[in-house]
């Protein structure tokens, strides 16, 4: 997904100013799209120039005031032909699961308060992605909230994976440092192992 394809997405939702536009990424499409203020508003300009949004006519024109900008026929069109299209699936690239693999040649120092402090974010998402699903979508009959619920409950399933296989971890990585030596050198000499 590109930043483009989220702004274009939000507008179609609800026109919406540059600050209104970075609130709402905030309250929402942040949750799987993350972007600065600073990018938002950069995005919005070079769509304004591709001739996708527009900034709707003021009342009164002043200088500072908010410009809510809507889509055009041309930003519909060209979300209408992303949404369509084929999207490749990314790879993982998580630090955690990189610092695990480092972990096993030079040690598991702080690894564990790391893997808890992890398991703590994790929770704290998913009951905050619960509540939302309890209060917006107790009974989701439109089709587009639907979709919206859909995006929800994939969130809702990563999280829920995310704490279970912490939990895990956390385990095995307590049950190694309760069988080692107190120096707790055992592993950090060990090295990988062939063909890794």
């Amino acid at each position: 997904m590109s930043l483009p394809h989220a702004i274009l997405t939000a507008l179609l939702e609800k026109p919406s100013s540059g600050l209104e536009l970075t609130r709402r990424f905030d309250r929402s499409i942040g949750y799987f799209w993350s972007a600065t203020h600073q990018q938002i508003y950069r995005e919005l300009g070079k769509l304004e120039r591709a001739g996708f949004i527009r900034a709707l006519p003021s009342e009164q024109p002043a200088r500072g005031q908010k410009k809510e900008f809507e889509v055009l026929p041309a930003g519909r069109a060209e979300l209408t032909g992303w949404a369509s299209g084929e999207q490749e699936s990314k790879p993982i690239r998580d630090a955690l699961l990189l610092r695990l693999r480092a972990a096993a040649v030079v040690g598991r120092t702080g690894l564990d308060e790391e893997l808890r402090r992890h398991l703590g974010l994790h929770r704290r998402q998913l009951a905050e992605y619960e509540e939302i699903e309890g209060r917006d979508f107790g009974a989701a009959a439109e089709p587009a909230d639907r979709l919206r619920r859909l995006v929800l409950r994939a969130g809702i399933g990563l999280e829920t994976f995310w704490v279970a296989w912490l939990e895990e971890a956390l385990a095995e990585v307590e049950e190694m440092a309760a069988g080692e030596d107190p120096a707790g050198t055992a592993d950090a000499d060990a090295g990988g192992r062939p063909g890794e």
